[in-house]
């Protein structure tokens, strides 16, 4: 049981006193640096999508009857 009270104390203090928190100005441009990456990622996803879409009907299309 002391095991388990020094571990939540550690914790504690860790998070009080070691640990380094964004500032709020900091904070916002992460979460914009995030934001425009997503959006980036979703376009490419969706470029490499509709391009491998129309490529495989084009392919498709040979093998009709």
């Amino acid at each position: 049981m002391n095991k388990i009270g020094t571990y939540f104390s550690e914790s504690y203090k860790e998070l009080v006193e070691k640990v380094t928190w964004p500032t709020w100005s900091e904070l916002q441009q992460s979460t914009v640096i995030v934001l425009v990456a997503t959006l980036l990622i979703t376009v490419v996803v969706g470029v490499m999508d509709f391009a491998s879409h129309s490529l495989l009907n084009f392919l498709y299309s040979f093998f009709k009857h």
